[in-house]
């Protein structure tokens, strides 16, 4: 990818460069870090490591050594990948931040699509990339936003329990003793407390169903201090409450309940943002309940008070999407659903890491190579995301619908 540069943007690239640069452990990895980011924001269809090398050297003979280099900085070099990430992080969050505070932060999960059976981590999963079940590599991933803006800033690779417990496995791809089997549930929320912990603003959580039909996570994200709101299924019980927090009726699933609504006519038309033709829009409703926690229903006044969030989409005959948040019982519905639907944001920045920056396009098969990589994308993709906020700003007029591609040429 081009970025439209000019003296000024040249002279903080290489000052960002150097910033990274102090954080490893001597001129050779300095160089090759260098060389590999100039690879992934440059031109080229692919940003694999031989045509990186092939594209940064004049001389075919030169070529193989440079390949021979970046390979060893990634596959070999011991440096860390959390403090460069951290680093990447607070440089763009500065910008970001300059102009609107952090709106929420984002949990999901892409897949790298794979044709072997030797890069770490691949098996036969399930991927939203593909729509199905394939043969991939799977990594969740935290991404923190304000609402014109989106940032990566943390990938944890899904290990099958047919790597963690295989120790051939583990071996062939360098898997460190400390890595043992983590669901994606529990790897999201050491990336969280890993934010947490690194200062990074807290932000609404916002996570699929997948992750938000788990009570005991959202239950951690309340014991960490952060809000969610989280989609969750409609076979999910609750108990509905009244204005003043009683309980109110039995306890039902979601769905029925927003069937119950429906006939109430409690559903007003919402529109969450601006699309590339016309405004994105569904009927909502919203009522205070409280939860089910495995149906289990004792102690009941000890639950949190939470919203719940209904979706019935145009075309559709009943509603069908359903949403559980700690926001506060004063807020608007508006507020609500624009809050809620803010997680689209990773969606975008899966498109623009793979699309721009070469996330997938890594061959290596070993764990100290892929989280390598990873790093040097998310710092890559850290860089271009504070330029465009410096160069168009919210206040000028910018329209929230923009990603961090609106810098390339």
């Amino acid at each position: 990818m081009d970025i439209s540069v000019d003296a000024a943007t040249e002279q903080r690239l290489d000052l960002y460069v150097r910033g990274v640069g102090s954080l490893l452990a001597n001129k050779t990895q300095r160089a090759a870090f260098a060389m590999y980011a100039m690879g992934l924001l440059g031109a080229g269809e692919r940003k694999s490591i031989e045509p990186i090398a092939a594209r940064a050297s004049a001389d075919p003979g030169a070529c193989s050594a440079l390949e021979q280099r970046i390979g060893n900085f990634l596959t070999s070099a011991p440096w860390d990948d959390f403090r460069v990430r951290t680093y990447a992080a607070e440089y763009a969050l500065s910008e970001m931040t300059r102009h609107r505070p952090v709106h929420s932060w984002i949990v999901d999960d892409t897949g790298f699509l794979k044709q072997g059976k030797h890069s770490v981590g691949v098996d036969r999963q399930y991927t939203g990339s593909a729509g199905k079940t394939t043969n991939c590599q799977v990594a969740v991933s935290l991404t923190v936003a304000t609402t014109s803006a989106h940032l990566p800033i943390d990938f944890a690779l899904y290990l099958p329990d047919s790597w963690t417990e295989n120790p051939a496995r583990r071996a062939e791809a360098r898997i460190p003793e400390y890595v043992v089997f983590q669901t994606k549930l529990e790897l999201a929320l050491t990336m969280i407390r890993r934010a947490k912990d690194n200062g990074v603003p807290p932000g609404v959580v916002l996570v699929d169903c997948a992750y938000g039909n788990a009570h005991w996570f959202r239950n951690e994200l309340r014991m960490l201090g952060l809000d969610y709101s989280v989609a969750i299924q409609g076979t999910t019980n609750v108990v509905r409450l009244d204005r003043l927090e009683r309980r109110r009726g039995q306890v039902v699933s979601a769905q029925l309940l927003a069937e119950q609504l429906v006939e109430q006519r409690k559903f007003r038309r919402c529109t969450w943002r601006e699309g590339t033709r016309k405004g994105l829009s569904a009927r909502f409703a919203a009522v205070r309940v409280i939860a089910g926690y495995e149906d289990k229903w004792s102690d009941l006044r000890d639950r949190e008070a939470l919203w719940l969030l209904i979706e019935w989409l145009d075309g559709d005959d009943r509603p069908t999407k359903f949403y559980l948040s700690s926001l506060p019982a004063g807020l608007s519905r508006i507020k609500l659903v624009r809050t809620t639907k803010e997680r689209y944001r990773t969606e975008r920045a899966y498109e623009d890491l793979k699309g721009e920056i070469g996330l997938d396009h890594y061959e290596g098969r070993r764990w100290p190579g892929w989280n390598h990589h990873i790093t040097v994308a998310l710092c890559c993709f850290a860089f271009i995301v504070a330029e465009h906020e410096r160069r168009f700003p919210p206040s000028a007029g910018r329209s929230q619908g923009h990603g961090p591609h609106a810098v390339a040429a």
